[in-house]
């Protein structure tokens, strides 16, 4: 099996560089997926409460052979509960609903600022890691502005901010900012849920040279860009393919090659955190 780099938080938590996303994987089917990717050496598993399959993410956990502490889960809070007596519950439903006891990495999924509670939100998140809910606290789609006033505010900053992050969108700004302030990036929807992303020329050249598939160029550029990644995928095939990036690396024309491809309008869907509000 692949040795998987590591990369430690703030807060002193370690998190292997690429993890398994589950948006969409429920039920039987997402059980069977979650576990292949385990099998694999998959050991961050990244879920939310609004993806309705924190469930599946704990059947998979029991039915894993791979120990409980071994095992890195995520979860999220969602923003009709930001208000603090909402988050406690609702990070308690969460840990309910895939009986377990603690979860290793949890977020707030988006700040909505016109609602203005994720202050409230982050200091619930505080309290739910000194009760021992939590193991690490983070953010979600969390702009420069936002992060700051966490801080500021609590005294306590996130651990990791998870942002949209693709050869489109490479969030050359946000990065620094992170990288600044000693706060982790991960990348959300790392292959641009695999559409237009998976056809470009340029990156298909760099995967020629390579022998490498182009998802494995992408991910690869992630990690050498200091990103923790979370790709999904069902299939056994493309798990251990996306999983298989520690072999080879890429050039600095290379990665310069890939970040020229973003685009000022990069965003898949248009959510940008400063307006966007999700419930």
């Amino acid at each position: 099996m692949n040795q998987v780099p590591e990369i430690t938080l703030n807060d002193g938590l370690t998190l292997p560089v690429i993890g398994l996303g589950t948006y969409k994987l429920k039920g039987s089917m997402g059980v069977n997926a979650i576990t292949s990717a385990i099998n694999i050496g998959y050991r961050l598993i990244d879920s939310a409460y609004n993806y309705e399959n924190e469930g599946t993410v704990g059947e998979a956990v029991r039915r894993s052979s791979v120990p409980r502490q071994d095992l890195l889960i995520t979860s999220k809070l969602p923003g009709r509960y930001q208000s603090y007596e909402l988050a406690i519950t609702a990070i308690q439903e969460s840990l309910y609903r895939a009986h377990l006891d603690y979860y290793d990495l949890y977020l707030i999924h988006w700040p909505n600022p016109k609602q203005d509670k994720y202050v409230e939100a982050w200091q619930a998140l505080i309290d739910a890691k000194k009760w021992g809910f939590i193991r690490s606290i983070g953010v979600c789609n969390f702009l420069p502005e936002h992060l700051e006033r966490l801080e500021k505010e609590t005294g306590v900053k996130p651990s990791i901010n998870q942002i949209e992050l693709h050869p489109f969108f490479n969030q050359e700004q946000q990065r620094k900012y992170h990288q600044e302030h000693h706060i982790i990036t991960e990348s959300w929807s790392p292959l641009g849920r695999a559409n237009a992303v998976l056809e470009n020329e340029t990156i298909k050249q760099i995967a020629n040279r390579h022998q490498k598939t182009v998802s494995q160029i992408i991910l690869r550029w992630h990690y050498q860009l200091g990103a923790i990644s979370i790709p999904k995928s069902a299939s056994p095939e493309r798990q251990l393919e996306n999983f298989s990036i520690f072999d080879f690396s890429l050039d600095e024309s290379e990665m310069q090659m890939i970040n020229g491809l973003t685009r000022p309008d990069g965003r898949l869907q248009n959510q940008d955190p400063a307006i966007y509000e999700e419930f």
